[in-house]
């Protein structure tokens, strides 16, 4: 399954709840990801932004919002400056990581090259600091720039922390709040804040938030072993293939023989990898239940995200959260 499969998925009562709100979203995204005088930079944003995502960060802003009473505009201000943060950071990961699909289609720097996928991922991060101004709430400002900030953090410390196995838990916690959880943890206090939601909501839309951005990437490492492309938008064993330490590999390594330690130290230390060695690597996983412990966090943190949700006051819009939690972890039942 995927986040967007069909009509009785949680992501799709959310979209048809918010459907004129996602409307405007939408209108304003075109809006302001057009240039008078570089035309590339919108050419570059709707390869990526009308490539099938279905705007799950700025549907969360959205649903805080309505979920805390509010009834204005600038909910849908926030729902596109999040979803221009989220474009701008896959332009930028997928040069990183020299990646070459996302969601199904070419990567932008594939098509075009690195320095129009850099340059307007920068360019989207201006025009995202525009729209958050023009709520006029710092506070707003404040949440929408430190997740910023957080997420280039976590990036750069996923550069240093990938191929080095002392990464260990709470590393990789550090590397998947910045690239997953922080967006989503600023999605849903900034839907509060700009509500002007009691504080106990506002700090439980940030828990909710970033518990299940957490969960969610969990699922998604998860599913890089025993995932398909369909599901996953990547091949199954790419994380491996790249050397990336993701949470069933750290909790093998943890556990691991001296024999195990050496294939380890082969295949993703040094990069030694041949015909085999990502079946022998699913092998050890096996032995050592990582797969199933890495199930059971992902299961863990999505309760978390569930019971963050009790000072919410009762709502359609609050259960569409706490099934959306359900449906996130349901991909790795």
């Amino acid at each position: 399954m995927s986040l967007d499969e069909t009509s009785h998925k949680p992501h799709d009562r959310l979209a048809a709840f918010l459907a004129e709100d996602m409307a405007a979203v939408n209108t304003l995204i075109r809006d302001r990801m057009a240039s008078e005088h570089a035309p590339r930079i919108p050419e570059v944003t709707a390869h990526l932004v009308e490539a099938g995502g279905k705007r799950l960060r700025p549907m969360l802003t959205l649903a805080a919002a309505r979920l805390c009473g509010y009834a204005g505009a600038h909910h849908v201000r926030l729902a596109a400056t999040v979803e221009f943060i989220h474009t701008a950071t896959l332009l930028h990961d997928d040069v990183v990581d020299e990646s070459r699909q996302r969601r199904g289609r070419p990567t932008a720097n594939l098509l075009w090259d690195n320095k129009s996928s850099v340059l307007v991922g920068d360019y989207l991060f201006a025009r995202s600091f525009q729209l958050m101004v023009e709520t006029g709430s710092l506070r707003v400002l404040d949440i929408l720039a430190n997740a910023s900030a957080t997420i280039a953090e976590g990036e750069v410390l996923q550069l240093t922390a990938a191929q080095d196995l002392r990464t260990d838990e709470g590393i990789y916690l550090q590397v998947v709040r910045g690239k997953t959880a922080a967006l989503f943890s600023a999605a849903t206090e900034a839907g509060g804040v700009i509500a002007a939601a009691p504080e106990d909501q506002v700090r439980a839309l940030h828990v909710y938030g970033d518990a299940l951005g957490i969960a969610f990437q969990i699922v998604d490492d998860l599913l890089d072993y025993g995932g398909s492309s369909a599901v996953i938008g990547k091949n199954t064993g790419d994380d491996f293939r790249e050397r990336k330490l993701t949470l069933p590999v750290i909790k093998a390594v943890a556990d691991a023989s001296e024999a195990e330690m050496a294939f380890w130290r082969r295949t993703i230390e040094k990069g030694h990898q041949g015909d085999g060695d990502l079946a022998e690597a699913l092998a050890i996983m096996a032995r050592h239940g990582a797969m199933e412990r890495t199930r059971d966090d992902a299961l863990a943190w999505a309760d978390k995200a569930k019971a963050a949700l009790a000072v919410l006051p009762p709502h359609d819009l609050r259960d569409m959260l706490s099934d959306l939690a359900d449906y996130v972890v349901s991909r790795v039942n």
